[in-house]
């Protein structure tokens, strides 16, 4: 405020030495040419009012201006630099992302072969289980199936044998020998408590 209003008096201050130094001037060369260099005079007088306003005027309303858009573009530059900042960051987080994600592919691929081999393993163990369940019931079956033959064989055996001493009964069987028999069962019984 005080250098403006040091400005305004130093213009005025000018416009006056100036108006006195046309003024002695006109006073020097004469009155009629006294007007002519007072209408100069007043000019210059007007012109150093106009520019000292003008001055003042500038000085008063655009350094807020100036500030203003300072401000503006500071606020600017600031945000600016905090979204840059901000991307920065968020790059650094992407590429850290980006080497884990790789560390994590190849992890999930050696825990996938794990996987596929404890898999592959158990399902051995599942077809070996299998294989030994179906040979033991195989070999059931074949046991059961080799008894049965063993019976039906005995059976069959047993109904040759019955047969073979059926008709080899039935040859030696004569009617002398029926009554022997006959006598000696009757004999056997007599010997017997009733």
């Amino acid at each position: 405020m005080k250098r403006s209003q040091q400005m305004l008096g130093g213009a005025l201050g000018l416009g006056a030495t100036l108006g006195l130094a046309i003024s002695a001037r006109a006073t020097e060369a004469g009155e009629g040419a006294g007007e002519g260099q007072l209408d100069l005079l007043f000019k210059w007088i007007h012109f150093v009012i106009l520019a000292a306003v003008l001055v003042w005027l500038l000085k008063k309303v655009l350094p807020p201006i100036f500030r203003r858009r300072a401000d503006i573009i500071r606020e600017a530059i600031a945000k600016a630099t905090a979204v840059k900042a901000e991307a920065e960051r968020q790059l650094k987080e992407a590429a850290v992302k980006l080497t884990r994600l790789e560390q994590e592919v190849a992890e999930f691929r050696l825990a996938a072969q794990k996987e596929a081999l404890g898999e592959l393993e158990r399902l051995r163990k599942l077809t070996q289980m299998d294989v030994e369940r179906i040979g033991q019931a195989a070999k059931a079956e074949m046991e059961a199936a080799e008894r049965a033959a063993r019976v039906e064989l005995k059976a069959l055996a047993a109904k040759l044998a019955v047969d073979g001493a059926e008709s080899l009964v039935a040859k030696q069987m004569t009617p002398a020998v029926e009554d022997a028999l006959i006598s000696n069962f009757v004999r056997s019984l007599e010997g017997r408590p009733n």
